[in-house]
Protein backbone atom coordinates (compact mmCIF):
# COMPACT_ATOMS: atom_id res chain seq x y z
CA UNK A 1 0.00 0.00 0.00
CA UNK A 2 1.20 3.47 -0.83
CA UNK A 3 1.37 5.73 2.24
CA UNK A 4 1.60 9.51 2.32
CA UNK A 5 3.25 11.26 5.29
CA UNK A 6 2.80 14.91 6.23
CA UNK A 7 3.67 16.93 9.30
CA UNK A 8 3.29 20.37 10.81
CA UNK A 9 0.27 21.81 9.00
CA UNK A 10 -0.08 24.31 11.88
CA UNK A 11 -3.57 25.45 10.88
CA UNK A 12 -2.66 26.64 7.38
CA UNK A 13 -5.70 26.23 5.14
CA UNK A 14 -3.56 27.09 2.11
CA UNK A 15 -1.06 24.30 2.69
CA UNK A 16 -3.64 21.83 3.96
CA UNK A 17 -5.47 22.26 0.67
CA UNK A 18 -2.22 21.59 -1.23
CA UNK A 19 -1.59 18.53 0.95
CA UNK A 20 -5.08 17.12 0.31
CA UNK A 21 -4.66 17.74 -3.43
CA UNK A 22 -1.29 15.94 -3.35
CA UNK A 23 -2.84 13.03 -1.45
CA UNK A 24 -5.55 12.69 -4.09
CA UNK A 25 -3.02 12.96 -6.92
CA UNK A 26 -0.71 10.39 -5.28
CA UNK A 27 -3.65 7.98 -4.84
CA UNK A 28 -2.18 6.82 -1.54
CA UNK A 29 -4.07 4.35 0.62
CA UNK A 30 -3.55 6.27 3.88
CA UNK A 31 -2.50 9.72 5.01
CA UNK A 32 -0.24 9.61 8.07
CA UNK A 33 -0.25 12.97 9.89
CA UNK A 34 2.74 13.41 12.19
CA UNK A 35 1.25 16.06 14.47
CA UNK A 36 0.83 19.83 14.87
CA UNK A 37 -2.31 19.91 12.77
CA UNK A 38 -4.37 22.93 13.89
CA UNK A 39 -2.39 25.26 16.13
CA UNK A 40 0.60 27.32 14.98
CA UNK A 41 2.40 27.22 18.34
CA UNK A 42 3.84 30.16 20.27
CA UNK A 43 7.31 29.81 18.70
CA UNK A 44 6.11 29.97 15.10
CA UNK A 45 4.85 32.87 13.06
CA UNK A 46 1.35 32.46 11.69
CA UNK A 47 1.48 30.31 8.56
CA UNK A 48 -0.06 31.40 5.28
CA UNK A 49 -3.87 31.51 5.47
CA UNK A 50 -4.01 30.46 9.12
CA UNK A 51 -7.56 29.10 9.43
CA UNK A 52 -7.83 26.03 11.68
CA UNK A 53 -11.61 25.76 11.13
CA UNK A 54 -11.00 25.37 7.38
CA UNK A 55 -8.36 22.71 8.08
CA UNK A 56 -10.89 20.86 10.25
CA UNK A 57 -13.46 21.03 7.42
CA UNK A 58 -10.94 19.61 4.93
CA UNK A 59 -9.66 16.77 7.13
CA UNK A 60 -12.79 15.49 8.88
CA UNK A 61 -14.35 14.07 5.69
CA UNK A 62 -11.11 12.06 5.26
CA UNK A 63 -11.29 10.57 8.78
CA UNK A 64 -11.29 6.97 7.50
CA UNK A 65 -8.10 7.57 5.51
CA UNK A 66 -6.06 9.34 8.23
CA UNK A 67 -3.77 7.94 10.90
CA UNK A 68 -2.50 10.75 13.14
CA UNK A 69 -0.22 11.19 16.12
CA UNK A 70 -0.07 13.95 18.72
CA UNK A 71 2.32 16.82 18.18
CA UNK A 72 3.48 19.20 20.86
CA UNK A 73 0.76 21.64 19.73
CA UNK A 74 -2.16 19.17 19.99
CA UNK A 75 -4.49 19.34 23.00
CA UNK A 76 -7.76 17.78 24.09
CA UNK A 77 -9.65 20.65 22.49
CA UNK A 78 -8.22 19.59 19.10
CA UNK A 79 -9.61 16.10 19.60
CA UNK A 80 -13.02 17.61 20.32
CA UNK A 81 -13.21 19.08 16.80
CA UNK A 82 -11.40 16.40 14.77
CA UNK A 83 -13.23 13.19 13.84
CA UNK A 84 -10.10 11.01 13.89
CA UNK A 85 -7.78 10.22 16.83
CA UNK A 86 -4.95 12.74 17.34
CA UNK A 87 -3.78 12.21 20.92
CA UNK A 88 -1.60 9.09 20.60
CA UNK A 89 2.11 9.75 21.05
CA UNK A 90 3.01 7.26 18.32
CA UNK A 91 1.67 4.63 15.97
CA UNK A 92 3.27 1.47 14.71
CA UNK A 93 3.11 0.73 10.99
CA UNK A 94 4.42 -2.36 9.27
CA UNK A 95 6.24 -2.22 5.95
CA UNK A 96 6.80 -5.84 5.08
CA UNK A 97 9.16 -7.20 7.73
CA UNK A 98 10.11 -3.75 9.01
CA UNK A 99 8.49 -1.85 11.82
CA UNK A 100 7.92 1.87 11.34
CA UNK A 101 7.64 3.91 14.52
CA UNK A 102 5.69 7.04 13.54
CA UNK A 103 5.67 9.91 16.04
CA UNK A 104 5.80 13.70 16.10
CA UNK A 105 9.41 13.96 17.27
CA UNK A 106 9.14 16.10 20.39
CA UNK A 107 9.37 13.02 22.65
CA UNK A 108 11.08 10.38 20.50
CA UNK A 109 13.68 11.42 17.95
CA UNK A 110 17.27 10.68 16.94
CA UNK A 111 18.50 11.90 20.35
CA UNK A 112 15.93 9.88 22.30
CA UNK A 113 15.13 6.73 20.36
CA UNK A 114 12.04 4.63 20.94
CA UNK A 115 12.54 0.86 21.25
CA UNK A 116 13.70 -0.09 17.77
CA UNK A 117 15.11 -3.33 16.40
CA UNK A 118 18.01 -3.17 14.00
CA UNK A 119 16.73 -2.05 10.60
CA UNK A 120 13.53 -0.48 11.96
CA UNK A 121 12.35 2.95 10.82
CA UNK A 122 11.78 6.06 12.93
CA UNK A 123 9.66 8.66 11.14
CA UNK A 124 8.79 11.99 12.70
CA UNK A 125 8.14 15.66 12.00
CA UNK A 126 8.53 18.42 14.61
CA UNK A 127 11.86 19.85 13.39
CA UNK A 128 10.35 21.16 10.13
CA UNK A 129 13.53 19.85 8.46
CA UNK A 130 13.24 17.00 5.96
CA UNK A 131 15.45 13.94 6.38
CA UNK A 132 15.91 10.53 4.78
CA UNK A 133 19.01 8.77 6.12
CA UNK A 134 20.20 5.29 6.90
CA UNK A 135 21.78 5.35 10.35
CA UNK A 136 23.98 2.67 11.91
CA UNK A 137 21.10 0.53 13.24
CA UNK A 138 17.93 2.20 11.97
CA UNK A 139 16.49 4.49 9.30
CA UNK A 140 15.54 8.09 10.14
CA UNK A 141 12.83 9.76 8.06
CA UNK A 142 11.18 13.18 8.30
CA UNK A 143 8.82 14.42 5.56
CA UNK A 144 9.60 18.05 6.44
CA UNK A 145 6.89 20.60 7.11
CA UNK A 146 3.75 21.19 5.09
CA UNK A 147 3.46 24.87 6.07
CA UNK A 148 6.49 26.21 7.96
CA UNK A 149 9.64 24.54 6.57
CA UNK A 150 13.01 25.43 8.04
CA UNK A 151 16.65 25.50 6.92
CA UNK A 152 15.77 26.67 3.41
CA UNK A 153 13.59 23.68 2.58
CA UNK A 154 10.39 24.04 0.55
CA UNK A 155 7.03 22.91 1.94
CA UNK A 156 7.05 19.11 1.57
CA UNK A 157 5.32 15.79 2.15
CA UNK A 158 6.51 12.23 1.53
CA UNK A 159 5.26 8.98 0.07
CA UNK A 160 6.37 5.44 0.76
CA UNK A 161 5.78 2.88 -1.94
CA UNK A 162 7.61 -0.33 -2.84
CA UNK A 163 10.37 0.36 -0.31
CA UNK A 164 11.16 3.84 -1.62
CA UNK A 165 10.63 6.89 0.60
CA UNK A 166 10.22 9.97 -1.59
CA UNK A 167 10.04 13.53 -0.25
CA UNK A 168 8.27 15.88 -2.64
CA UNK A 169 7.45 19.55 -2.93
CA UNK A 170 3.89 20.54 -3.78
CA UNK A 171 5.04 21.27 -7.32
CA UNK A 172 5.63 17.50 -7.66
CA UNK A 173 9.40 17.84 -7.71
CA UNK A 174 11.34 15.13 -5.87
CA UNK A 175 13.41 16.75 -3.13
CA UNK A 176 14.97 13.58 -1.67
CA UNK A 177 14.57 9.86 -2.14
CA UNK A 178 15.79 6.85 -0.18
CA UNK A 179 15.53 3.12 -0.83
CA UNK A 180 14.69 1.73 2.56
Amino acid sequence: MKLMFASDIHGSAYYCRKMVEAYQKEQAGRLILLGDILYHGPRNDLPRDYAPKEVIAMLNPMRNEICAVRGNCEAEVDQMVLDFPVLADYCILMDGERTMYATHGHIYNENHLPPLKEGDILIHGHTHVLCAEKRENYILLNPGSVSIPKEGNPPTYAVLQNGIFTIKGFDGQIVRELQI
